[in-house]
């Protein structure tokens, strides 16, 4: 299983990994995974997000998980959770866009005209105030809504696939529709279908079948349901550009230090300063995460110099030996 932001890479040097140290990404034991990979849980209504997080962590008899972007209580769909180290990796889903499937009524019967012409006013950016009853402060903002498809109509049931930007309250915006429509409209049910570039039909987990897997695996040694439910947490980075590095300067980032030229064997093309890149061993395993204060050109041709500003560690220290100076600066980084 090769990922998609190791394809196309820029190559600035050479090295080779020591099989001694570390797992490459693919073909981690259970047993790591449980510390470093993602579940697509599909959340029932019902329960707090909160909720279901402490119900996984029974399950899976693990203490941290950690889930990427609260859903409501009544509402369902896909709920991506880091095991582990993992809960480390969410923070890039947040920012990514989100899809829903919603069905609400409206409190007048429109006709198609009327409808299309009041859901166009709503694709692109929008003003929107959150409800009353939110977890933010309710002033006005701006979020975008990139996607507004009606599904299927029945008199005033209307059942639509909203594809938007982070933070945008779905309930609010079925309210706001009713209102330029004159009487109202109410949302009844809310399922997410995608978080970034994880989509319901990727194959989601329920509770129950990872309760059942869970059992499996340990009453008859059968670990190959689970194997399927848990991803590398790699996978929650194919949206962003990629470093690899060399394994001297591994534990070096785990330790605080930033990324100099001469750790650097691979770039992703045309990376821009601040932007965000995930850096990686050679293995493929996700380090830290990272913002280039060089230019791919800059990296390319300076041969010394701090390349990449350190902004999240993934990987546990010491699982790679440490080579590099205990004072100044790290000799091999």
């Amino acid at each position: 299983m090769k990922l998609k932001q190791f394809e196309n890479l820029v190559t600035i040097d050479q090295d080779i990994t020591d099989e001694s140290y570390g797992t490459y990404y693919d073909k981690r034991t259970l047993e790591q995974l449980l510390n470093y990979g993602i579940i697509l849980l599909d959340k029932p209504p019902g329960p707090t997000s909160h909720e279901t997080v402490a119900w996984t962590k029974r399950i899976l008899n693990i203490p941290k998980i950690g889930h990427s972007g609260t859903l409501d209580p009544q509402v369902s769909g896909v709920l991506p959770l880091g095991l582990g180290e993992a809960t480390k990796a969410l923070g890039v889903l947040l920012y990514g866009p989100k899809e829903y499937h919603a069905l609400g009524r409206l409190h007048s019967l429109p006709s198609k005209e009327e409808l299309d012409r009041v859901l166009s006013m709503f694709k692109g950016e929008i003003y929107q105030k959150p409800p009353q009853r939110s977890a933010v402060v309710r002033k006005t903002r701006t979020r975008t809504i990139y996607e507004l498809e009606v599904l299927e109509q029945k008199e005033r049931l209307i059942l639509m696939r909203i594809l938007c930007e982070a933070g945008t309250y779905i309930r609010k915006l079925y309210y706001d529709i009713g209102e330029i429509m004159g009487p109202g409209g109410t949302m009844i049910e809310l399922r997410r279908t995608r978080v970034d570039q994880f989509h319901e039909v990727d194959g989601l987990v329920t509770l129950h079948e990872l309760a059942d897997a869970y059992a499996s695996w340990k009453e008859t040694q059968d670990e190959s349901k689970l194997l399927k439910m848990i991803k590398p947490v790699e996978v929650a980075f194919s949206e962003i550009k990629s470093v690899i590095i060399r394994d001297s300067a591994v534990d070096a980032l785990c330790h605080g230090a930033q990324l100099a030229i001469p750790g650097i064997l691979q770039i992703s093309p045309n990376l821009k300063k601040g932007e965000p890149v995930a850096v990686y061993t050679q293995k493929g395993e996700i380090v830290a995460l990272a913002e280039p204060i060089m230019s791919e050109e800059e990296i390319r041709d300076s041969a010394k110099g701090y390349a990449f500003e350190t902004k999240r560690i993934i990987m546990t220290p010491n699982t790679y030996p440490k080579k590099w100076r205990t004072k100044g600066i790290p000799s091999n980084v």
